[in-house]
């Protein structure tokens, strides 16, 4: 068994500056050994480790999908000294990936349902992961309807703008993507995603939905799941930002008698009521 301590050594094969304000940035990683590759065996949802030497590491969700090819996908917001070290790689510079770590989001419940995915912000990265892999030509007919709600402040903090451009042209995706407030150039929805989300209103019946997003949008679109008729075991959420160590040795994590990295991220709203109220 490998030493979970231990990362893979990884090379940056292409960054891309996602935002208008330049601090979100993602990396294409490829790994140097095939065996490696091998070994780094991930669903969406989960997470992994990503490490400088000299630097640090911090815990990052996975926004490839395991259907796009050997490449690992991880999108950082330049926020400390680790993900400002990271913003200063070069393609071609070499790094190290711990994982993938956490569990991920229920793909067996999923199949034969219809799946909402609502997203908010930088936090779209591992929901960029799963629609990828549900429109997958080997995955889209487990699947029912497939409704995306992805919002953000102006149009030029939209992640993965070459991605959503073509789920936009998708007659197997309900896509809704929107800004907060009218911006010039605009022609889609503009709107917070709780309203937009009453908007679209999903039906429930026989349903999943996946909500990752800053605390505030959760806080106003949990009510509307509930008036939509969402009960708390069809709503699953991520704790991804309680992530530390990745395999529940430090304790800081811990939400009651729950470890973040090892018995999430990914937990339903049923489950979250059981616990805590500190996430």
């Amino acid at each position: 068994m490998k030493n979970p301590y231990i990362p893979y050594p990884v090379r940056v094969e292409q960054t891309v500056i996602e935002t208008e304000d330049r601090n979100i940035k993602s990396f294409r990683l490829v790994f140097l050994s095939e065996k490696d590759r091998k070994a780094f065996d991930y669903i969406p949802g989960q997470f992994a480790q990503l490490s400088i030497v000299g630097k640090g590491e911090i815990p990052i969700g996975i926004a490839s999908s395991p259907t796009e090819g050997d490449h690992l996908l991880f999108t950082v917001n330049k926020v400390g000294l680790v993900t400002t070290a990271l913003h200063n790689l070069y393609e071609g510079d070499l790094m190290g990936v711990r994982g993938p770590l956490g569990n991920y989001y229920p793909f067996e419940r999923m199949k034969g349902k219809d799946v909402i995915v609502i997203g908010g912000g930088y936090a779209f990265t591992t929901l960029r992961s799963t629609i990828v892999y549900m429109l997958d030509k080997k995955n889209r007919a487990d699947y029912g309807r497939i409704t995306l709600i992805y919002g953000a402040r102006t149009p030029g903090m939209l992640l993965y703008r070459d991605t959503l451009a073509e789920w936009s042209k998708r007659d197997d995706l309900d896509y809704h993507v929107t800004v907060d407030r009218e911006f010039p150039g605009w022609t889609g929805r503009v709107g917070f995603v709780p309203a937009v989300t009453e908007q679209v209103a999903p039906a429930s019946k026989n349903a999943i939905a996946i909500i990752c997003g800053p605390p505030i949008m959760i806080k106003f679109t949990l009510p509307v799941m509930t008036k939509l008729g969402f009960t708390p075991e069809q709503t699953v959420m991520s704790l991804e930002n309680r992530m530390k160590c990745g395999i529940g040795i430090c304790g800081r994590c811990n939400v009651g008698p729950e470890y973040v990295c090892k018995d999430g991220p990914v937990f339903t709203l049923a489950q979250l009521k059981d616990m805590p109220q500190e996430y």
